[in-house]
């Protein structure tokens, strides 16, 4: 159905040549771009909105939704931090019967400004850590350690945080991946952060995670305004390279940093490499298989509507073929995507979040027609317009009903930490 002078009415393609499709698809995608705020031209009628649950409301400036089992009962629980009002919080999923109620959660820190919170088992004792990255003022990498005693991890005052003293002061850091590289000790760090002498590096663990001041910074690579880090083999070589977006700068854009394998070249600059222009503002990545062909691609958000489709063309060397994926009128800006099963139909589709979207939508799912190279993809409703300024999505059965629904924050309208439950069901 498509909305034209005040009232829906049905669209039925005819059965073009897939020559023909994809030039309609073409200028339809023009149009959309050109006239995406006109009601002369709107979206597909994206159908009902999905019905909200919240998490947690209680504090101002949710900012990023990571997931992790921290209490070893095999669902997926949060960290999430809240920028405005400075702490970090961790919240356990209490499983299908009770998850639309608000969970259980412990304040691990305050600290100001955090931008980024993610689960890891730091000092490698079984009970999972926290690790919190500041902007701002703060400029510092914090590890939250939890207590050592399980039945005490709901207990605030069990936790200790603690700035790394390597990272303290030194950039308004953005994003953590722990992940292992030098194969040696626990969990290393690599955090990234934007602004000026903005970097990605690695912290190095030392044998014992808990002495801060042993922990080392490698640096990888310059950059400008870091969203995402995705760890990934890219060139196949059996090491863990890094894929990234890099928002701001003359190399803005996405890249891949090449692992060099184990010895002093780790702690040198990584080689870097491009994946696709450079003349884009983007946002947070995925890599995923979109088009279902054996191959790794790349999918992000941009700061305009329009997604980057980096179309993974060749393993070796690797390389990727650009496309751009409209998004419909009446959205945001683009800000996070998510990729997975939505409707169950077997094939991949793609969970839009975005900021910018005052009276719009600003969550939405979008299913291809023919192939997930169209250029114009078909947009479903989720959110509807509530919320302004949306971040990360994840894809999670939170409910148990066996379908992705989508866990996600908003910071402006002060939504918080909530989720949308997947009216699909099998």
């Amino acid at each position: 159905m498509w909305y034209a002078g005040g009232m829906f009415t049905d669209l039925q393609l005819p059965a073009f040549s897939d020559h023909q499709y994809r030039l309609t698809a073409c200028l339809l995608a023009v149009a959309v771009t050109l006239l995406g705020g006109c009601d002369t031209l709107s979206s597909l009628a994206r159908g009902p909105v999905w019905q909200q649950h919240v998490i947690d409301d209680s504090a101002r400036g949710a900012d990023g939704v990571r997931l992790a089992d921290a209490n070893g009962d095999g669902l997926l629980d949060i960290a999430t931090p809240w920028e405005e009002d400075g702490l970090v919080r961790v919240y356990l999923n209490p499983g299908p019967s009770f998850s639309k109620l608000p969970w259980l959660a412990v304040t691990v820190g305050y600290v100001g400004s955090p931008e980024d919170a993610v689960l890891a088992d730091v000092d490698g004792d079984g009970v999972m850590d926290v690790v919190s990255c500041c902007e701002g003022d703060t400029k510092s990498v914090f590890v939250h350690w939890a207590p050592a005693d399980q039945q005490w991890y709901l207990i605030p005052a069990a936790w200790q945080a603690q700035a790394i003293p390597a990272a303290a002061g030194a950039q308004q850091w953005m994003y953590c991946l722990p992940m292992q590289i030098d194969g040696r000790n626990g969990i290393d760090l690599v955090v990234a952060a934007k602004g000026d002498g903005a970097q990605i590096g690695w912290l190095q663990a030392p044998a014992d995670a808990r002495n801060l001041v042993g922990w080392q910074w490698h640096q990888m690579y310059d950059a400008g305004w870091i969203m995402s880090l995705c760890p990934e083999d890219v060139d196949d070589d059996g090491d863990l390279d890094i894929v990234a977006s890099d928002r701001k700068g003359l190399t803005r854009g996405c890249l891949w940093l090449e692992n060099p394998g184990p010895g002093p070249a780790q702690s040198a600059p990584w080689p870097a490499h491009r994946i696709g222009p450079t003349d884009k503002e983007v946002m947070f990545l995925v890599v995923t298989d979109l088009d279902q062909d054996g191959l790794r691609d790349v999918l992000a958000a941009t700061r305009t509507h329009e997604l980057l489709y980096l179309r993974r063309q060749r393993a070796d060397p690797p390389s990727w073929q650009t496309i751009t994926i409209a998004l419909p009128p009446q959205t945001g800006t683009g800000k996070a995507v998510a990729v997975g099963d939505v409707n169950l139909d077997g094939r991949p589709d793609i969970v839009v979040t975005c900021e910018q979207a005052e009276g719009k939508s600003g969550v939405f799912w979008m299913s291809y027609r023919r192939s997930a190279t169209d250029p114009l993809w078909q947009a479903h409703e989720i959110s509807g317009p509530a919320g302004s300024k949306f971040d990360l999505a994840q894809l999670l059965d939170v409910d148990g009903d066996g379908d992705a629904d989508v866990v996600t924050c908003e910071e402006r309208a002060n939504l918080g930490l909530i989720w949308y439950e997947n009216p699909t069901k099998p």
